[in-house]
């Protein structure tokens, strides 16, 4: 008897990587929209630069889409029920991070505190619950690798 899916697990069905609507009905609507508004935002931003890729990470870790290009910008985990974001600060990030400390609000800043950084960086999981969390993430991501200027 397999149990019911809990908040936070992953997809892990490996024969395929899921599509808009297994994403839709495992994130719920309201993750969802946030999803959709956020890929439309790297879109518009970064047009050209990023081609999204799913990845498999196994059974615990599931699929996840990676935007990337010679390096991660961030990675987009479809939880059940919730939507989280990956975004790898290296050094200079996390000075740029501090810089800013203030500015960001409290749940970033110990989300930030709280992660262990590893030789390649500091992983922050975002949990995007909102749209202030997303405007927050957008400023991260924003502060991690500026848009490319249109001049």
């Amino acid at each position: 008897m397999t149990q019911p899916p809990q908040i936070g697990d992953r997809m892990n069905d490996k024969t395929a990587p899921p599509d808009d609507r297994a994403v839709r009905e495992w994130i719920g609507s309201e993750a969802s929209q946030r999803w959709t508004e956020l890929r439309a935002w790297i879109d518009a931003t970064y047009p050209g630069v990023f081609e999204p890729e799913w990845l498999y990470g196994g059974q615990r870790r599931g699929w996840s889409l990676r935007y990337k290009k010679t390096r991660a910008f961030c990675t987009l985990l479809p939880e059940y029920q919730r939507l989280s974001v990956v975004v790898v600060l290296g050094r200079a990030e996390r000075e740029k991070f501090e810089e800013r400390r203030y500015v960001w609000r409290d749940k970033l800043v110990k989300l930030y505190d709280e992660s262990k950084v590893y030789p390649d960086g500091m992983f922050l999981a975002v949990p995007v619950a909102t749209a202030d969390d997303r405007q927050e993430l957008i400023e991260l991501l924003i502060m991690k690798r500026p848009p490319p200027s249109h001049d």
